[in-house]
């Protein structure tokens, strides 16, 4: 069955429209292409900077505690520099495969570079592969950028194969208040400032500004969870460390 058609009016965004960064939908969308694609050859940095090299580890701890296996078939949605995408092919192995996917073309082209062999442009919310193709979905902290939660969990449910598992890895407001002043202080004003030293990239410092506005702004994880289930997931849950601010979202298709 090919790719489903949505109405692509947001009736569930991530977070509301931040208008210091764009007025439109139109602008956001273009922001964040020129942005990624701008920040792509330095963005694997400044993550592994940015969670003092232990990043890799935990992607690749989520992707086995969410049920990744050797053999499995897995997309890999906003791929990025293929961070995820490298620990899933390090599970799943000979015997698995590994396909990418990222709307930025300078991000694509990094994946590539850092042996994603099968990785291709596109968006979350409409995965151009037929029903029932994937034993596992995962994304990782780019939740925030879509445009409709809803859509993009159905497309996620469409593809999966019966009794396949989805991951989804995101960085979120801890719900107590001092572990919330020190990661805003953290992901606002440090990283920001560390990214732009690191890479001399202006861009890469923007792009970290806006990050830690999305987090900040995003609607809370029950609204998440919820989706979900809306969507047609089960035993949909979350798994959170540090207070919350890191918070895995998985589900399953029945």
């Amino acid at each position: 069955m090919a790719p489903a058609t949505h109405n692509t009016s947001s009736s569930l965004a991530p977070h509301p429209p931040l208008r210091d960064y764009y007025k439109t939908e139109e602008q956001r969308k273009q922001l964040l292409r020129i942005q990624f694609d701008q920040v792509a050859p330095d963005y694997n940095w400044i993550t592994q900077a940015s969670s003092f090299g232990t990043g890799k580890w935990y992607r690749r701890e989520a992707l086995k505690r969410t049920g990744l296996k050797e053999g499995h078939t897995i997309l890999d949605v906003a791929c990025g520099p293929g961070t995820v995408s490298g620990c899933a092919r390090q599970i799943v192995g000979e015997t698995g495969r590994v396909v990418g996917l990222d709307p930025s073309y300078g991000m694509v082209t990094e994946a590539r570079k850092q042996g994603v062999s099968s990785v291709i442009q596109g968006k979350a919310e409409f995965l151009p592969f037929p029903d029932s193709t994937f034993d596992f979905i995962s994304m990782g902290y780019a939740l925030r950028h879509v445009s409709d939660l809803e859509i993009t969990f159905k497309e996620y449910l469409r593809v999966l194969k019966p009794g396949g598992h989805l991951l989804i890895l995101e960085i979120a407001r801890p719900d107590a208040f001092f572990p919330y002043q020190v990661s805003r202080f953290f992901l606002k004003q440090f990283v920001p400032w560390m990214a732009h030293w690191g890479t001399k990239n202006p861009q890469a410092h923007k792009l970290m500004k806006y990050y830690w506005d999305t987090i900040e702004t995003c609607v809370p994880p029950e609204t998440i969870l919820q989706a979900l289930t809306t969507s047609g997931f089960i035993q949909s849950e979350q798994y959170t460390l540090f207070g919350g601010l890191l918070r895995d979202y998985s589900g399953s298709k029945s």
